[in-house]
């Protein structure tokens, strides 16, 4: 399995297999801390190969460079099943409302598959 996308964006959604996301980012800009940004969405788009077609448990952690988790993890399942084609994509979609940050700094979210991390990427957070 591979991660083909990973990313923050202001709106996203899946439809029958389609992903629509509104304005990818990997930085948020505030004028002071303590902050809250009101509203993010995280999308993971996750190709599978046929030997893969199974039930996989997946969990996001976010930590910040101290190891600290920010907030509580997002878990779940996902069902991966063929179309008759040699590979399959999972879409996982979330939307994340008022995330607080304290100070300017580094959040890295980690995409764990059956309990081994497949992904990580940052999220920038500082002061402009």
């Amino acid at each position: 399995m591979i991660t083909e996308m990973f990313t923050f964006c202001d709106f996203a959604q899946e439809n029958s297999g389609k992903l629509t996301i509104v304005g990818s980012f990997d930085t948020i800009i505030t004028k002071s801390f303590p902050c809250v940004h009101p509203q993010l969405s995280v999308v993971i788009r996750i190709r599978f190969n046929i030997g893969e077609f199974c039930p996989h448990a997946f969990r996001i952690e976010m930590r910040d460079l101290d190891g600290q988790m920010c907030m509580e993890g997002i878990t779940g399942r996902i069902d991966v099943r063929g179309v008759g084609n040699a590979t399959a994509v999972s879409h996982l979609v979330f939307c994340i409302n008022g995330l607080h940050f304290k100070n300017a700094g580094v959040i890295n979210f980690t995409l764990y598959i059956d309990d081994h991390e497949l992904a990580t990427v940052p999220l920038y957070v500082r002061k402009g």
